[in-house]
């Protein structure tokens, strides 16, 4: 038996720091990894997607020189090229991740980890040999999974994930995309971008169903203008290959059954823990029904000294949300604090074009939790910049607290959302009134000055 201080599972971006840190203080910790380091971000997320999003985007702006009078000829994509670009910065951040483990004193192992008793782990390493080990304290940051749906004949045809899409070395003809999330809009859209054929399909009434119903309207809109299909309340039933090598694909819609035929099937509906794979009833670690590892505020779970970071404990699955967890857990253990991941901003951004950053409440949740609130609404067209760029797609919206005149939430959709989101988290954090914002000066012409006219416009 091998014993550590500290065991971490996974190298996601909640373990990755976190093991540092504590091998730096002195602590003997041994950091489990299955696969590659950095976690989903790193690999198969945001560093991967994003990359081949700019790609997309030079696409776009190519086609559309002449629009802004400049002749583009011949314009062509080259997915190999494409899945090369994004292979070489996925490999720069995963071996810069390695080196600084490495470098910290940190035991890295790559193995599956699964345990066998109490704070006692089994790693079956890559080269075969089996390890045990055991520490006073335990985090596990394991990660998901795309989910899989129950949807008949799917096991026998060569669907794409949201990580096996990204290894594709030409464009399909015709992408069927199951699924009106993030993933499904932000590959929908960058393969239309590439040249494809892209109809989406989703089982609810609207796309992003935790978003208003206004900004997911205007999302649609945006995509069925980039000459994507979008299917609402359709919910896939079976699927089979077609003598050409595609597939087919029936659902059931309000108006009846249909069937559509593609040359790809991408299946992004959502994602699942991998909870599953560690053994925890060895443990008592309690999960809830769809596997999520329970927590308090401090990332504790039921069983002292086990704790649980990152996408795996449930919540928002973000980048920065692990990075945070790595945070509040690095303040507590090693600093003697009390910090907590209750009522904590959430920041968000779909990088879809143009992109949506959200940050504190929808009009959806202050409706549902009884909180009064005015909205303060404004197209993108309203800023004198996106016209200049023709890029004034989307809508700003805010929700402002009547009395305290705080910001309590807002959706941008709009080019660079992401970043106008910020400006708002920012003003957020210094509780600073929306007054602040509307009467101030910002520089011209800026997306920033947007805000003076936003929250001129408060009903």
């Amino acid at each position: 038996m091998e014993v550590f201080d500290t065991i971490i599972i996974g190298a996601g971006q909640a373990g990755n720091p976190l093991s540092q840190a504590l091998a730096k203080s002195g602590e003997h910790v041994a950091l489990i990894e299955a696969q590659f380091v950095g976690g989903t971000c790193i690999n198969v997320g945001c560093t991967p997607t994003k990359t081949m999003v700019a790609s997309a985007e030079v696409a776009y702006l190519a086609k559309r020189g002449m629009d802004f009078g400049v002749v583009v000829e011949d314009v062509a994509v080259d997915m190999k090229k494409i899945k090369a670009r994004k292979a070489e910065i996925v490999k720069s951040f995963r071996e810069g991740s390695r080196n600084r483990i490495i470098n910290s004193g940190v035991e890295l192992i790559f193995g599956e980890a699964s345990f066998t008793g109490h704070k006692i782990l089994k790693v079956v390493t890559e080269e075969g040999e089996t390890r045990e080990l055991t520490a006073d304290k335990v985090i596990i940051d394991a990660g998901g999974r795309p989910r899989i749906p129950d949807i008949e004949g799917l096991a026998k045809v060569p669907y794409l994930n949201s990580t096996s899409i990204m290894e594709l070395e030409s464009v399909p003809e015709h992408l069927i995309i199951v699924g009106g999330g993030y993933i499904a809009i932000e590959f929908g859209q960058m393969f239309r971008r590439f040249g494809s054929e892209v109809t989406i399909i989703q089982h609810s009434a609207q796309l992003l169903t935790r978003e208003d119903e206004d900004i997911a309207e205007a999302l649609q809109s945006i995509l069925e203008d980039d000459g994507i299909r979008v299917l609402l309340n359709t919910a896939p039933t079976a699927v089979e290959k077609n003598q050409d090598g595609g597939v087919t694909l029936r659902a059931n819609t309000p108006e009846g059954e249909i069937t559509l035929s593609g040359s790809h099937l991408l299946v992004a509906a959502g994602r699942v823990p991998n909870s599953d794979r560690l053994n925890l009833e060895k443990t008592s670690v309690e999960t809830d029904a769809r596997g999520y590892i329970k927590v308090n505020g401090r990332l504790e779970t039921n069983v002292p000294g086990i704790y649980a970071a990152g996408d795996i404990k449930g919540g928002p699955a973000f980048t920065h949300i692990a990075y945070d967890d790595n945070r509040i857990l690095k303040a507590n253990l090693l600093e003697d604090g009390d910090l907590s991941i209750e009522g904590r901003l959430v920041p968000y951004v779909l990088f879809s074009d143009p992109q949506l950053g959200r940050i504190g409440l929808s009009e959806k949740e202050a409706q549902r939790r009884e909180i009064e609130y005015k909205v303060a609404k404004i197209p993108m067209s309203y800023i004198a910049r996106t016209l200049e760029l023709d890029r004034s797609r989307g809508l700003i919206k805010a929700l402002v607290d009547p009395e305290s005149e705080q910001i309590l939430g807002a959706a941008v959709l709009g080019y660079e959302g992401g970043e106008i989101m910020a400006m708002l988290e920012i003003a957020m954090i210094g509780e600073v009134s929306y007054k602040k914002l509307r009467d101030g000066i910002f520089a011209h012409p800026t997306l920033a000055e947007g805000l003076n006219t936003l929250f001129a416009n408060i009903s």
